[in-house]
């Protein structure tokens, strides 16, 4: 393979990549929805991303990306019914929606630091761009597009141009089955048509973010209100990156209905396409069953690392399945995840002791290029460091090679060195490993808690184990 094949779920086949400026990329993801701390699925698309920004970077190109904060219009369901989630929070807290967005986002930011995940290039709020979606509104009007109600204005989706081509669903079957929920707003063409802007009326009545609009509802003074969520990300995309963008990356729940309501009013406002290739990533689950707040299992960064784990250990975790493959979550596999971490920061630091300069083995360094350009191949990539590892290559040139390929997997292993450690953190440790040897884990997890609240984790293998700072 010479050239970088991404698969495309507009297609629905693995495409050659040709972005619209030479080694130019213009990526796009969606982000969160900041009312709530995000759980490691959430948490995994983020790495996801991270992962391919970085090939894309290996590969020599420079990437523009943007992911950004959705801090007002998600309502509680992703289409148009429901109280609007941060809203709901704020409720929750005693804090403004204002406030309630700061206090997730600095967790996010925090959280995706620890995973090693790049700075985006650019980081908008919604709430920032809100002119920019009342422009976008205001041309779906002119181009009639768009329809308003005394409620809010909404999008004909029988004017897209096909409107179904991202999702392949069946548009009369679409618009027959979104019939079947109760509608907020009678004077709607088509249930599944989908809103833009909502005024401050009916049932959003006591909205608390609002904000002034240029249009004109019976109902309400000013005409109040504001935007629907997949306006959103299509005015800050056009925005940012421009009316035509490269990649443009989300779960695979936002196929059927944010993606292709994004695609449909994007490109009737601008007349072009929108975007060239769509990535989606495919969920996490827990033990087999979907991640969910009510049975426990929606597990935080927190979480995670309160039991002991190295957030690198999760992401360790993640380079192991593909983005657009489903992955299962266990504290066994994570358990699992750490002992390979160790094992790999055992070996450079051990070559690294040696002070000797190597080079990078271009054998090796063709193979990870090609498992990258088969669509961000990772687990392949990742397959390809062990069988370096496992070769008859001098240590120094295992080490140069390996550290190069860390650019792409994140793992931060050029940065490891040795600490000091308090002595009855080490006697901890000890006592610990003994126990997890003799697979007295109940015994041992307790004592691994003990040294996180001392500011420590513990990392244990076959070979022995390894403390680090958190």
């Amino acid at each position: 393979m010479t050239s970088l094949e991404i698969y495309n779920t507009l297609t629905r086949k693995k495409d050659e990549f040709k972005p619209l400026k030479d080694k130019v990329v213009t990526f796009y993801q969606c982000g969160p929805t900041v009312y709530w701390t995000q759980h490691i699925g959430n948490l995994r698309a983020m790495v996801m991303a991270d992962l391919i920004v970085r090939s894309l970077k290996y590969l020599g190109y420079q990437v523009k990306f943007v992911r950004n904060y959705t801090d007002v219009g998600h309502l509680t369901s992703d289409e148009d019914e429901g109280e609007d989630k941060m809203e709901k929070g704020a409720k929750r807290e005693g804090l403004n929606p204002g406030e309630i967005a700061d206090k997730y986002i600095k967790i996010f930011e925090q959280d995706v630091k620890e995973l090693n995940c790049q700075e985006p290039w650019k980081k908008p709020k919604a709430t920032e761009y809100i002119k920019e979606m009342q422009a976008m509104v205001q041309t779906l009007l002119d181009k009639g597009f768009a329809y308003q109600t005394d409620l809010a204005i909404y999008f004909d989706i029988t004017k897209a141009k096909n409107y179904t081509a991202l999702s392949g669903q069946d548009l009369a079957k679409n618009i027959s089955e979104s019939g079947k929920g109760e509608v907020s707003d009678p004077n709607k063409k088509q249930p599944a048509d989908f809103a833009l802007w909502f005024f401050k009326a009916g049932v959003h009545k006591n909205a608390i973010q609002t904000w002034p609009s240029p249009f004109k509802s019976a109902l309400v003074e000013e005409s109040r209100g504001f935007p629907g969520w997949h306006i959103e990300c299509s005015a800050m995309a056009k925005k940012l990156l421009g009316d035509t963008i490269d990649l443009h990356m989300g779960g695979v729940e936002h196929i059927s209905v944010h993606h292709t309501n994004e695609i449909a009013q994007s490109e009737a406002a601008n007349g072009v396409k929108f975007v060239d290739y769509w990535l989606h990533n495919e969920h996490l689950t827990v033990d087999g069953g979907k991640m969910a707040k009510s049975a426990g299992t929606s597990y935080s960064l927190q979480e995670i690392k309160a039991k002991g784990f190295d957030p690198l250990a999760l992401r360790y975790l993640f380079l192991q399945a593909h983005y657009r493959s489903k992955q299962n979550f266990t504290w066994k596999s994570l358990a699992a995840a750490q002992t390979s971490l160790v094992g790999l920061r055992g070996r450079v630091l051990d070559y690294k002791k040696r002070n000797e300069k190597g080079k990078i083995n271009d054998k090796f360094k063709d193979k990870f290029i090609e498992a990258l350009k088969d669509d961000f191949n990772i687990p392949k990539a990742l397959a390809i460091v062990w069988d370096l590892l496992k070769s008859g290559l001098d240590n120094k040139d295992k080490l140069a090679t390996f550290l190069d390929f860390d650019e792409v997997l994140g793992l931060g292993l050029g940065q490891d060195k040795e600490i000091e450690i308090p002595k009855k953190v080490e006697e901890l440790a000890k006592k610990h490993f003994a126990l997890w040897k003799n697979k007295k884990f109940e015994e041992s997890d307790k004592l691994r808690q003990e040294i996180a609240e001392k500011g420590y984790i513990i990392e244990d293998s076959p070979e022995g184990y390894k403390l680090k700072k958190k």
